[in-house]
């Protein structure tokens, strides 16, 4: 079965469009914050103020440290090329190149806001967190001012570390600090202090200090849930929004994985050191071997190490996130935030990797590669019913379940969704509403009013009604909830409890309505069972992905599942020995 990485890239194929070419300023606007004077590009009724830093550069000794805040102007914005943090290039995401691109002094961040009166009143701050599995994603890629002039809000869109920048336990890296700088996440904390930033300086651009959102997409929802879960970001936001997040924390003992203890990790600090002492890279593993070696050549040496399995990032490192881990620190009622929270999930969330992937899908070139391939599905009752199962348990993984939590600390609004909108157009080249629907990431071009996939595009966002009905819908309940902490919509949207579990599914006409979801990992898995079409290997294979992606692996709930019944079957290696044998036949395993 092919190797699902659910927590990648997510919304490095939708949303947004990249395009940062400057443009002619209608209008002078200068503003004095902390990191100095900032001057915006002014686009007809909206201002942009691009690359302002919040955070002295995370570079030398300060690599694996918590983020410092900026002492007096450190960059002037103008002069600035890319500011992605060090990352895969991919011209899709706003990161063109090729091998790793981007830079360590990476921490800045981009405002958007309203050309107004100068005494105009604040306006509702909404902090973008963008997605990409934490190991990739930029600021630079998503363009909010559709958003921000329709709905009459500031957006803030934010860089943090990535991959083994912003996630990173080890002896060498620990050793000795004291504070905050003793974390494995400074991603968390450079969000966090991103935040505390906004909060001494978004007055300056005529937002509201008292009044953030924090909202992001896939691993962007998963940060939001770190923050919920965070003792340090109490006071920094008033409400929040995941979309499509998910809980997953590892140990500290696991993110190390001293002499590979963990056989299922992959890309360890441990492991990825020992790759460079090997390499020659590194002279031995040391702080100042790991301090020296260029930011570089430690991403190309973290990307080339073998990532089929479970890759620690979010840590339970009892400083940023409690040692019992995400889920335990949401349902502790002394992390808790008094805050109303918005989570949601696709109902095709996996549609995104599994249409791309030559185990679920026909692959037809035709007569030349310079036209799109077409696409077949090979077993359309098979495809349906794995994305089904598989969207399901991210809904309860990455919904129900925090929802739940946050429901026993005592938060006082909850609210859940299922994003439907699928009115895509049909094609010879694939039947787009089949095999694409309401997949991962697909919702975020609804919030930018950037509707960009790729070359097919056209069919999956076609212009019409049915498109501006779900933009207005969702640029106008995100807004009216960061205005008022209650999501607007043409029908009520009932709170969230354990008890009813309602949610909307968000979507147009009659099909915008009101459920409520009893369904359970178990009662799902149990479903699956009951198939005739899945083949054993199959039915294990979708087992495993059901209790091991989007939340904490959970091996011995596979071990155990239905007596036992898949305890033979070596998931990971039936992954791999599917994709070897489609790579050997087609030279990869998708587009």
């Amino acid at each position: 079965m092919m190797h699902i990485f659910f927590i990648v890239c997510l919304a490095l194929l939708v949303a947004c469009n990249g395009d940062r070419q400057p443009t002619t300023p209608s209008k002078a606007l200068t503003v004095i914050t902390t990191s100095g004077a900032v001057v915006a590009e002014a686009r007809e009724n909206v201002a942009f103020w691009r690359d302002i830093p919040y955070a002295q550069p995370p570079v030398d000794e300060l690599r694996w440290r918590a983020p410092r805040p900026v002492e007096g102007p450190l960059a002037d914005s103008a002069e600035l090329d890319s500011v992605a943090c060090l990352q895969i290039a991919w011209d899709g995401g706003g990161v063109p190149g090729d091998g790793v691109v981007g830079t360590e002094d990476c921490l800045y961040l981009d405002i958007t806001t309203p050309i107004r009166a100068d005494n105009a009143a604040p306006l509702p701050v909404m902090f973008w967190i963008h997605g990409g599995g934490n190991t990739s994603g930029y600021k630079g890629y998503y363009d909010f001012s559709a958003l921000v002039e329709s709905q009459q809000v500031i957006v803030v869109a934010i860089n943090y570390r990535l991959g083994p920048f912003g996630w990173f336990s080890h002896p060498v890296v620990q050793k000795g600090a004291k504070g905050l700088d003793r974390s494995s996440n400074f991603g968390t904390l450079d969000i966090i202090q991103a935040l505390s930033w906004v909060q001494q300086n978004i007055g300056e651009f005529g937002g509201d200090a008292q009044n953030v959102t924090i909202f992001g997409e896939s691993a962007g929802g998963h940060n939001v849930f770190a923050l919920l879960a965070s003792p340090l970001s109490k006071g920094l936001f008033h409400k929040a929004i995941s979309q499509s997040g998910y809980l997953k924390t590892n140990t500290v003992e696991e993110a190390i994985n001293a002499n590979d203890k963990y056989p299922r990790i992959r890309r360890s600090s441990s492991q990825l050191f020992t790759s460079m002492v090997n390499a020659g890279v590194l002279d031995d593993i040391s702080t100042k071997s790991a301090y020296d070696v260029s930011g570089e050549a430690l991403m190309e040496h973290y990307l080339e190490l073998n990532d089929h399995g479970d890759i620690p990032l979010t840590t339970a490192d009892g400083v940023v996130i409690s040692g019992e881990g995400m889920l335990a620190a949401l349902a502790d009622s002394s992390n808790a935030k008094d805050v109303p929270v918005i989570a949601g999930a696709n109902r095709d969330e996996v549609t995104l990797w599994m249409s791309r992937h030559r185990y679920f899908v026909n692959i037809d070139y035709m007569l030349t590669r310079w036209l799109p391939p077409r696409i077949t599905l090979r077993d359309p009752d098979l495809y349906a019913f794995w994305a089904r199962i598989r969207s399901q348990a991210w809904k309860i993984r990455g919904v129900d379940e925090p929802l739940i939590a946050m429901e026993a600390a005592g938060y006082p609004a909850l609210y859940a969704y299922r994003f439907d909108w699928d009115d895509q157009e049909n094609s010879f080249f694939a039947d787009f509403p089949k095999l694409i629907g309401a997949a991962h990431a697909i919702d975020i071009a609804f919030i930018t009013g950037k509707y960009a996939y790729g070359p097919i595009s056209g069919y999956v966002y076609p212009e019409g009604a049915p498109r501006d009905q779900m933009q207005e819908l969702m640029m106008s309940a995100w807004a009216e909830f960061a205005r008022t902490g209650v999501p607007k919509l043409p029908i009520d949207w009932p709170q969230f409890s354990s008890a009813e579990r309602d949610f909307v599914h968000l979507d147009i006409g009659e099909a915008l309505r009101i459920s409520n979801d009893q369904t359970t990992m178990a009662s799902i898995l149990d479903e699956a069972k009951r198939s005739a079409f899945l083949s054993n290997t199959e039915l294990c294979l979708l087992v495993w992905d059901s209790l091991t992606k989007v939340g904490d692996t959970d091996y011995m709930g596979y071990a155990n599942w239905n007596d036992s019944h898949c305890s033979e079957v070596d998931a990971d290696a039936e992954q791999v020995a599917i994709d070897s044998a489609i790579i050997a036949e087609h030279g990869s395993t998708g587009l």
